[in-house]
């Protein structure tokens, strides 16, 4: 007896939506759709992403998530919306095949690390922080004084393992040589177009054609509609016009004030 859980679904593909900066809400609700396709053993999965990439961690969790759906026999494409970069570059570089739309902003493949440095502001309204600490590290980025020589040498080699690390990945899931990955891995962003160029992107189009993609490569009917997973509970703010650009200004509020101080694989003009 197969419970209902667990039933198969060969003759249909999922669908995964990454629509945000990538936190850790994001991985927790895609890590959950990953495992209910596992167990439900789709033949394929669309992944679409729309997202100008995110915390490292998180991202690499998905990644590595979406690695271990493939050895299970999932193929999976990547379709690039209106943007998918730095992190959400990571998570794509995952899948078997990526498909990005002509004017996909893409790319950003890099790390950045922000703090506040208030010093002079605090300075001139009188405010003053007495600390105690084990190490003269302890206190990195603490908004109350500039960053050291020291400790802008110390946050370097953490950028540059993380970069390291952004790279080999590029390089394994696009099977392109690290020092190739590297001369266009500075930051700098691209089209979808100028990406398939490089190697980054296997098809230029819109999310219909990565599904035909996905479909000849499990032999299935490309216009049965995929099953959606992870779709996010509407809220009672959703019925008001207008709340979803509300919704993201918050959650991008919110993503500024938990990211400040966190090693982020994120494109930010």
């Amino acid at each position: 007896m197969i419970w209902p859980f667990r039933r198969k679904s060969k003759k249909r593909m999922a669908r995964i939506v990454i629509d945000e900066p990538i936190t850790s809400s994001t991985r927790v609700s895609v890590l959950k759709a990953l495992k209910q396709i596992e167990d439900r053993e789709f033949p394929a999965l669309i992944l679409r992403i729309d997202s100008p990439g995110g915390t490292v961690g998180d991202s690499q969790e998905i990644y590595s998530a979406i690695k271990r759906l493939k050895e299970k026999g999932c193929k999976v494409v990547a379709s690039f919306g209106n943007i998918s970069a730095s992190g959400g570059v990571y998570i794509g570089v995952a899948s078997d095949k990526i498909v990005a739309n002509p004017g996909t902003i893409t790319g950003s493949i890099g790390v950045i690390i922000r703090g506040n440095n208030l010093s002079e502001l605090l300075n001139k309204i009188g405010i003053k922080f007495e600390t105690v600490k084990s190490g003269i590290y302890k206190d990195i980025l603490s908004p109350d004084k500039p960053l050291s020589k020291e400790g802008r040498e110390l946050l370097q080699g953490l950028i540059n393992e993380s970069y390291k690390q952004f790279t080999e990945a590029v390089s394994e899931g696009r099977n392109l040589l690290v020092d190739d990955v590297k001369k266009f891995a500075d930051g700098r962003i691209f089209t979808g177009t100028q990406a398939k160029d490089l190697g980054l992107v296997d098809k230029i189009g819109d999310e219909f054609v990565a599904r035909e993609l996905a479909a000849e490569m499990v032999n299935i009917d490309p216009k049965i509609q995929p099953v959606t997973f992870g779709k996010k509970k509407k809220k009672i703010l959703g019925l008001i016009p207008g709340s979803r650009i509300v919704e993201k200004i918050i959650h991008n509020i919110f993503f500024e004030v938990n990211s400040s101080n966190k090693i982020l694989w994120l494109y930010k003009p």
